[in-house]
């Protein structure tokens, strides 16, 4: 079984607590998603590689230890994935971007690839997946085996949320990949969204129906 890492950090429990009601203005839920995503980053990121270079100090020379952002790749999964990816990156702006479009066919809530564009040399990247549900898994399980075939070093998944049936449909495909998530909700209801959740997550960032 793969791993689940719940980030249950205040600062995040209060936000996604804030995003959760059903009141929040278009312009509020935009600004909590993109300020959830930010704070998870220090998270998702507390194993990243890092290397030892020189430096001057205004007192002397000295070492330091710093990120390679250019081998890091934060891949989001159209539409909603947009709705935490500013977020990430005012953490690690030098972070290269990849795109996946898929859309849930409303007959068997499978998911259907439109779009697919990656920076090159996967091979040498980490890759996180980023998507602020995770469901029924179709998308998450999709996207991930459309990047495994670009054979990067490792991927991750982050959500702002989960249900049991997401985590379980994405560990049996690849339970390889960790997920990281700001809370594990209840269940699925009869038409795929999380309960209780937060709504349609691309519809509340964007506005629209």
């Amino acid at each position: 079984m793969g791993t689940v890492h719940v980030i249950d950090h205040p600062l995040v429990q209060h936000k996604l607590t804030m995003m959760r009601r059903k009141d929040a203005s278009t312009n509020s839920f935009r600004r909590l998603a993109n300020e959830i995503s930010a704070l998870m980053t220090y998270e998702v990121l507390r194993d990243i590689p890092m290397q030892e270079i020189d430096v001057e100090t205004p007192l002397e020379f000295t070492t330091g230890k710093v990120i390679d952002g250019k081998k890091l790749v934060f891949v989001s999964i159209l539409r909603a994935g947009t709705g935490i990816l500013d977020g990430m990156l005012t953490i690690v702006p030098g972070a290269r971007v990849g795109h996946i479009g898929l859309y849930r066919d409303p007959k068997t809530l499978g998911a259907v690839e439109y779009y697919f564009k990656m920076p090159g040399d996967l091979l040498e990247r980490d890759v996180v997946v980023i998507d602020p549900m995770l469901a029924t898994g179709n998308s998450a399980v999709a996207a991930v085996e459309r990047l495994k075939e670009c054979g990067p070093k490792s991927i991750k998944f982050v959500c702002l949320l989960t249900c049991p049936e997401g985590v379980a449909a994405l560990h049996k495909a690849h339970p390889d990949v960790p997920i990281y998530t700001a809370a594990v909700d209840r269940q699925l209801d009869e038409h795929g969204y999380i309960l209780p959740g937060i709504g349609d997550a691309g519809d509340r960032l964007f506005g629209t129906k």
